[in-house]
This record gives structure tokens, sequence and C-alpha cells, in this order.
């Protein structure tokens, strides 16, 4: 890490105003690896640096959480040999990193249709979580097998399910309830989405939970994000004011 990342991260850090949680769309990763002549898995190899870079400077920031978005429902439809490979490439990750999050107070969650999974990727899952679970630093959550409509409609279901039975009185339903019926109803809502590569989309992640997140996407490739990516985005989050649909006073704004 060179000085002016150094110096960067001794401006931000204990700043009040940084996000609690973020959360990284990572895209980019085939791209990176066909402007290579390399097959795709190739590219996601080499996106394991961009994670460890993300979280260990999440941590050193002090940023209550960070979301990444791993793998979408939607990914189950590529070629079965990029899902098997992705899936055992994520528990061979799980295997190597567990030290380096367990060095560095990290807790471990994972969000998303999770039993969709392989065995053996969500065995492993499973164990990192509660070989984890002790740590009472920052959380980490894997968004797999995920997507938000599919969030949205399974929380709909388990609320519609609580009303039937009568557990839920159908005049308490509000925006409050159904967020406890939302895959983890504990983690806050993301006040920094970063997306990698350019795309000006949020690709079905976080639907609920994006309400009033501030958005900053970048050109750079998954691969080869690093901290001064990380940096950037943070910076330009700082730069902007959040009145989460509420006025500034001379303000000539419409919507918040």
């Amino acid at each position: 890490m060179n000085d002016s990342i150094d110096r960067a991260f001794e401006e931000l850090k204990g700043n009040p105003a940084l996000p609690r949680h973020v959360a990284i769309i990572m895209d980019g990763n085939g791209r990176w690896a066909r402007k290579r002549h390399l097959p795709r898995l190739a590219g996601h190899r080499a996106g394991t640096e961009s994670v460890r870079a993300a979280i260990r400077a999440s941590a050193k920031l002090g940023l209550s959480t960070l979301s990444l978005y791993t793998f979408s429902l939607e990914n189950w439809r590529r070629p079965r040999v990029e899902v098997e490979g992705l899936m055992r490439f994520l528990r061979e990750v799980l295997h190597s990193e567990y030290l380096e999050l367990r060095e560095n107070n990290i807790r471990l969650r994972a969000i998303g249709r999770l039993g969709m999974l392989p065995r053996e990727t969500r065995q492993a899952l499973d164990e990192t979580i509660d070989k984890l679970s002790g740590n009472t630093g920052m959380v980490l959550n894997l968004c797999l097998s995920y997507g938000g409509r599919a969030e949205i409609v399974d929380a709909a279901r388990s609320l519609a399910g609580a009303v039937r039975d009568g557990n839920l009185p159908l005049e308490d339903v509000d925006d409050k309830t159904f967020r406890r019926y939302l895959y983890d109803p504990e983690l806050s809502d993301p006040d920094l989405l970063v997306r990698t590569s350019g795309e000006m989309r949020i690709s079905n992640f976080f639907l609920w939970q994006l309400a009033y997140t501030e958005i900053v996407v970048t050109d750079t490739l998954w691969p080869d994000f690093r901290e001064e990516h990380l940096i950037g985005a943070i910076r330009e989050y700082l730069s902007r004011e959040r009145r989460f649909g509420g006025l500034k006073e001379g303000s000539d704004d419409d919507i918040g």
C-alpha cells in the first residue's frame, strides 16, 4: 500500500459521515478475461484480490457492513461448467480466506436462496459462518443465489402466511413490519452502492434496501478494483448531501 493510500485512510478513518454499510456489484470479470483472451473463470479468479482489497479497506476504515453481490439467481442460467467452477471456487476462497477473516475480527453472513447451493458449497459456507460467529467486527455479507425480486416475493409469502395463521394482524402490516420478513432483517440499508465496469443498472440487487442509497459507478473492471477505487467512491459519497426525500432549505428539487 503506497503513502497516498495510507494518508487517505488516515484522513477518512473516524469520519462520522462515513457510510456504515457499503454494497458492491462486482462486475466485469468476464470482460477482463476476454480482453486477455482467457476463459471467464480466469476473470473470477483474478477478482479474488479485489475482494481481499475491498474487505481489508472496509475493515480498516471501520465500516459496519460490506455486502458483496457474489452470485445472482440469474447466474444459475450460465453454462454448467462455469457455474460448477464458480461453486468450486467459492469453496476454495472460503477455505483460503478464513484465517485472515478471523484475524481481522470479521463476521460472515450470507443471504439469498441458499438452499439452491450445492451441498458441499453450502456446508463450507455454514462452517465458515459458524467459525467466525464469535467475532465482533465488520460484517461481510455475501449475497449468494440472490435476487432482489425473489427476496421481496419470499418475504411476501412469509408475511402472508403469518397473517393467514393469525400471528400477524393485517392492519399491523407496514414497511417496518415487512422488513422483518426479509432475508436478514437486522441488515441495515446500504448507504453506498458501488458498481464496477461502468454499467448503469442495479441488476436486481437489494431492490427493497436501495430506496435512498447513494450510487457510484466506476468504469474499472472488478479484477482491477483496489483500495484506491473504494476510497474514491467513498469520497464521492461524502461530497453528496443525503436528504432521504426531504428538502434542503432553498432547494427547488421535487424529489430528494
